[in-house]
């Protein structure tokens, strides 16, 4: 019996294993045709794609035209584009085709009687702020930045060094430059510096992944990439810089790395009533007053008796004046002038010595031009809102590699020089408004804009040339106009009744 069983389920195996075999020879037999002929084996063929079409946008598909400028790339950036191949296809190409040097070539065919205007503006020739310092130094005034002589070397008399000072340190937000390298600050140059939308340096757009090409009406985005750091403007949107030590700064985030927008970290502070209200710079400071065109707005220009022409979309309604704001079809009623206070000192004493919140006091500033190679003295103080000052000193802090020289690019030319500017304060102050009497005998709120101190040392760290706390020629107390309006506060004469007339004053604290 048991071998029965052997024998039985042997058979059984050696039937599975000839039914496995014909299953896989019907299985690996080619299908027929009607006519009973095998089919062919289908061959897959992978075809090569096909060339991009000739042309920029080929190689730069993120790129989203503007369609006021729905021209041809090469139109303004040069090169050439009916070609695919790199090489072949830069040459000759301008990457910053809205800079100052090819402006006139490519935005005045199409906006010459604009640029004329902008090209003659303070804000392209900076010709208030560079000759405010120079002559502070008792030095000649120029027509424009660019004409501030360069030097071949390390300064050996004052002019020198002043023109060092403006040409590396002060000067670094103008249209010449692409701005420090700040993600709210990195922008375009030329005409792009303000028509154009920037965020961490590059071109943004509406799509993701698109960089938009669109030239744009200013937003104060745009201003804030220039007016920032304790400059007015900042103020208006109440950003005050926190002091340089580390100690003393604070954070907002606690990722490492972490950004600082604007260079270091910002008190935030009240802001302008103006801004509160929903409104930007270009709703009080037009583009024709920044080409030069009109006279700087003034606040009787909308809240005054008369209404001015400078402030093209207010209008009077009935006993009323409306304001259109900027980009927007929003409006806002105007406040007129109604406290009696307006009437008495209106000719003595100007509108922000009541009306300012707080004011920018930060000095003494001290600024030392320094070649050497030793940055621990910095280790405390290396953000000061220049990132390569901060670039430079923390490197040779914390690398083992071989260090580097101290150099600082002109901001004009972009030519690096050797030596690197250091700044520091007595004190950073903001609550105390200083209230003085002008040369033209009104009231004023000032600050110390020029109260400046240069020095500087050589690669041993001797002090060259004398140039040891350096002054100008008085304590550089300028007027200044703080962008922090608000309502006047109960006290509000307690500001300047010390610096009225006598018979004036007594009359006021009378009454």
């Amino acid at each position: 019996m048991k071998h029965h069983f052997t024998l039985l389920a042997l058979f059984f195996l050696i039937s599975l294993l000839g039914c496995q075999q014909e299953e896989q020879k019907r299985n690996s037999a080619p299908a027929s045709t009607p006519e009973g002929q095998p089919s062919p084996v289908a061959v897959k063929k992978t075809l090569p794609p096909p060339p991009p079409a000739p042309g920029c946008q080929s190689c730069h598909t993120e790129i989203q035209l503007d369609s006021n400028h729905n021209l041809a790339c090469a139109s303004c950036h040069q090169g050439n584009n009916t070609v695919n191949e790199k090489k072949v296809a830069h040459q000759g190409l301008i990457s910053q085709a809205a800079s100052p040097i090819a402006m006139e070539k490519n935005c005045g065919k199409c906006h010459a009687e604009q640029l004329e205007r902008c090209a003659q503006s303070g804000h392209f020739t900076m010709s208030n702020a560079v000759n405010q310092v120079r002559e502070h130094f008792e030095l000649s005034p120029l027509k424009d930045l660019t004409e501030i002589p360069e030097n071949e070397g390390i300064p050996q008399n004052k002019k020198e060094l002043v023109n060092d000072l403006l040409r590396r340190q002060c000067l670094r937000c103008h249209v010449y430059s692409k701005g420090d390298d700040y993600p709210y600050v990195r922008r375009g140059k030329g005409c792009a510096a303000c028509h154009m939308q920037y965020i961490d340096g590059k071109l943004t757009g509406k799509e993701e992944g698109k960089a938009n090409h669109a030239f744009i009406r200013p937003a104060k985005q745009q201003c804030l990439s220039c007016h920032y750091g304790n400059h007015v403007g900042s103020d208006f949107d109440g950003g005050y810089e926190q002091d340089h030590n580390w100690s003393y700064r604070t954070p907002f985030i606690t990722r490492d790395p972490f950004l600082r927008p604007y260079g270091i970290e910002l008190h935030n502070l009240v802001p302008d009533i103006h801004q509160q209200r929903g409104m930007t710079c270009l709703d009080c400071h037009s583009g024709a007053e920044l080409a030069g065109e009109k006279p700087s707005v003034q606040c009787l220009d909308c809240h005054g008796s008369d209404v001015s022409p400078a402030v093209s979309k207010l209008r009077v309604q009935g006993n009323e004046r409306i304001l259109q704001l900027y980009k927007s079809e929003e409006e806002r009623l105007v406040p007129r002038l109604q406290h009696p206070a307006h009437i008495r000192y209106k000719a003595q004493v100007s509108c922000q010595v009541c009306h300012a919140q707080w004011s920018y006091n930060d000095g003494t500033t001290h600024l030392l031009l320094s070649y050497s190679e030793d940055v621990y003295p910095w280790d405390r103080l290396a953000v000061q809102s220049s990132s390569a000052v901060e670039r430079f000193v923390e490197y040779n802090l914390y690398t083992e590699e071989e260090e580097l020289a101290p150099s600082l690019p002109d901001q004009i030319t972009g030519k690096r020089k050797a030596g690197i500017w250091y700044k520091g304060f007595t004190q950073r102050r903001w609550e105390d408004i200083l209230i003085d009497k002008d040369t033209d005998g009104i009231i004023k709120v000032f600050r110390p804009l020029l109260d400046l101190r240069l020095s500087a040392i050589d690669e041993e760290e001797e002090i060259i040339a004398d140039f040891d706390n350096l002054m100008g020629k008085d304590a550089g107390l300028r007027p200044y106009t703080p962008h922090t309006t608000g309502p006047a506060g109960l006290f509000y004469e307690q500001r300047f009744l010390h610096l009225l007339s006598g018979q004036d004053g007594e009359s006021a604290e009378n009454q």
